[in-house]
């Protein structure tokens, strides 16, 4: 019994030594549950949303107060045309769009009836069920406590009209999401366990004592996987395309070109996590934690990153998933061109440079 006594606490001893496996103890946990506790929630607050009022009487006014006053919307514009809906939606300026006809009040108070449009962005499926079901029951409330009111019975007609996705597909959705994971995933894991593998097992010191330069050895490391994480896109795409029906509004090229943009910062992600990372294991730990979760919970493909505290939304800036899951949803689904995805673009190059000089540094640093 002192035996074993002796050696569980010799174990306990051992695992309080290592940090690594206390972060995974401990860390860990209270990081998802504070994560998942934040993040997944169903619903909206501040949503922002444009009105389009060719009425602008008192009911408007009154229905306008009711949607703002409920806390789910934030009046972001009001339009003047219903040319200028698409153009928002394509901005990411606004969620949803409410439309109110002509004479909407006499309509309403002398004839009995009026007609409220809401048009969403279905790009993102989930998000436009959960506006228009929002702002329908808060028309709907309106119409109840005005028949009580006057004592007899009105209707609001809301007509909901769908952009992007009119049939609310969730696969529309998932798709860029899912690109996005798989392709940061293999790139920064694979490239950063390579890496890692070579100085585990002492075959990095005969590649430095080579006539080879420390870029010309990442170099000849990374472009493998460019190739292969290359054919991995084209293989999503044509499956998404012609398994699950998704279409691609815009140019297949762009698109092509954003991908192989993000395989490289993905991989110049890998190689960043090679240069801190000890061996495989670590390589491998770091890569899951780093790169899934985020990726899952904080680059809105499945949760929309305007419902979480400021803080994730803050965080979520840093998050190269983000830039790439808006960038290919506007190719994708609103088929939109350069002129509408430079400045996502122009992040995502910013990492890459970033990512490179910091390995470029540490490998240097390890040459000492």
């Amino acid at each position: 019994m002192k035996r074993l006594k002796a050696f569980i606490k010799k174990e306990f001893m051992h695992i309080f030594r290592d940090s690594r496996t206390m972060l995974i103890l401990f860390a860990m946990p209270i990081a998802q549950i504070l994560i998942f506790g934040y993040v997944v929630v169903s619903d909206i607050n501040d949503a922002k949303i444009g009105i389009l009022d060719k009425s602008k009487d008192v009911v408007t006014r009154e229905i306008i107060y009711k949607l703002v006053a409920s806390g789910y919307f934030q009046i972001s514009d009001y339009l003047i045309h219903e040319n200028d809906i698409q153009a928002l939606f394509r901005r990411g300026d606004i969620s949803m769009v409410v439309v109110f006809e002509s004479g909407f009040g006499t309509s309403f108070n002398k004839e009995g009836e009026a007609n409220v449009q809401l048009i969403a962005d279905a790009s993102d499926a989930n998000t436009a069920r959960l506006l228009c079901n929002y702002a329908e029951g808060i028309i709907y409330q309106y119409s109840l406590e005005q028949n009580k009111l006057m004592g007899y019975a009105n209707h609001l007609n809301t007509e909901v009209r769908m952009f992007y996705n009119e049939e609310l597909e969730g696969v529309y959705m998932s798709i860029p999401g899912i690109m996005a994971m798989i392709l940061i995933l293999i790139s920064a894991m694979m490239t950063s366990i390579s890496i890692t593998r070579e100085k585990e097992f002492g075959s990095m010191e005969v590649l430095l004592l080579s006539p080879l330069r420390p870029m010309q050895i990442i170099v000849g490391k990374v472009v493998p996987y460019v190739v292969l994480s290359f054919v991995n896109t084209i293989t999503i795409l044509l499956i998404s395309v012609f398994v699950f029906k998704v279409p691609i509004q815009g140019s297949v090229l762009l698109l092509l070109f954003v991908s192989l943009l993000y395989i490289i910062l993905s991989l110049s992600l890998g190689i960043f996590i090679s240069t801190i990372a000890k061996n495989q294991m670590v390589a491998m730990f770091i890569s899951l934690f780093a790169l899934m979760l985020p990726t899952i919970l904080l680059s809105g493909f499945i949760f929309p990153i305007e419902n979480m505290p400021f803080l994730l939304q803050a965080l979520s800036l840093i998050m190269p998933p983000r830039w790439f899951v808006i960038i290919v949803k506007k190719i994708m689904l609103q088929g939109v061109g350069l002129m509408y995805v430079w400045k996502e673009m122009l992040i995502l190059i910013g990492f890459i440079v970033l990512f490179l000089v910091l390995s470029v540094k540490k490998f240097k640093v390890r040459l000492l």
